[in-house]
C-alpha cells in the first residue's frame, strides 16, 4: 500500500490530514465554512458522539484498512488517552504508526523510513487531546441514520482544506456507542477507509507501547 495514503488513513481520525497527502487541496473560500443548522435529533447524536470520544481513555484491538484501488492491509491498535496511539500492520508491511504524546512517529521496516511529526499538527490531536471538539477547527457538516447507529461527517473548518472525515458509530439497544470506522475522502476524491473489526475498552497497556525511536541502522 503507498505509504502516504497509510498515513493519511490513519492520521485522518476525525479531521482532514494537513500534510502531504492534502498538499494543493485548498480550496478558494475566504471565509470559514458554516456548519449546518441541524434538528434536535440530530444535535442529540452530536453530542453523544463527543461525549463518548471524550468518555475513551484505554482501548485496543484490530483493524483493517482499505485503500481507494481497494488494496487492504490490518494489524493491531491500542489507544492511551490523552496524547497516546499506536498502530502495527501486520507482515509483510510491518509498519508502525506512533504517537506518544508530543509527536507522530512512522517505522516503515522494508524502506528503513522514520518519520515523525508533531502530534498538535495531525488530525490525531483532535482525537486524543484532552477536550473533544467538533465546533472549532473541525466541524460537522452532516449527519445521518442507519439501522446500527449513525454517522457524522467533517472537514477541516480553519484551514479549509479539500476533502472530508466520515466516522462510524454503532448503537446498542440501550444507546450505548461504538466507534466502528472512519472514510476519509482526499482532495483528488479518493477515499480511505479504516474498520476497527475489533474494540475492547478499558484495556491494561504498557507505556512502552507508545514509544517509537528510530531503530539503529544494522552494520
Amino acid at each position: 500500500m503507498n505509504r502516504r495514503l497509510m498515513i493519511a488513513g490513519l492520521l485522518s481520525l476525525g479531521a482532514l490530514m494537513s500534510a502531504p497527502a492534502f498538499a494543493g487541496g485548498k480550496n478558494n473560500f475566504d471565509s470559514y465554512i458554516v456548519a449546518p443548522n441541524f434538528n434536535p435529533a440530530d444535535k442529540d447524536r452530536i453530542a453523544r458522539a463527543t461525549a463518548y470520544l471524550q468518555g475513551l481513555s484505554t482501548a485496543q484491538g484490530r483493524f483493517q484498512q482499505t485503500d481507494f484501488r481497494g488494496r487492504t492491509t490490518q494489524g493491531n491498535w491500542f489507544l492511551a488517552r490523552p496524547g497516546k496511539i499506536r498502530f502495527e500492520y501486520d507482515p509483510p508491511s510491518s509498519q508502525l504508526v506512533v504517537a506518544d504524546g508530543k509527536q507522530v512517529k512512522v517505522w516503515d521496516p522494508r524502506l528503513e523510513s522514520f518519520d515523525a511529526y508533531p502530534l498538535d499538527e495531525t488530525p490525531l490531536s483532535l482525537f486524543l487531546s484532552r477536550q473533544i471538539r467538533f465546533d472549532q477547527g473541525v466541524i460537522i457538516t452532516g449527519v445521518s441514520s442507519n439501522a446500527s447507529g449513525f454517522t457524522l461527517k467533517a472537514r477541516d473548518r480553519r484551514k479549509q482544506i479539500e476533502g472530508s472525515v466520515t466516522l462510524v458509530f454503532d448503537q446498542a439497544p440501550n444507546g450505548s456507542l461504538t466507534l466502528r470506522e472512519w472514510t476519509i475522502i482526499d482532495a483528488q476524491n479518493r477515499p480511505t477507509t479504516v474498520k476497527l473489526s475489533s474494540f475492547t475498552r478499558d484495556s491494561a497497556l504498557k507505556p512502552g507501547l507508545f514509544v517509537l525511536n528510530k531503530p539503529t541502522s544494522k552494520k
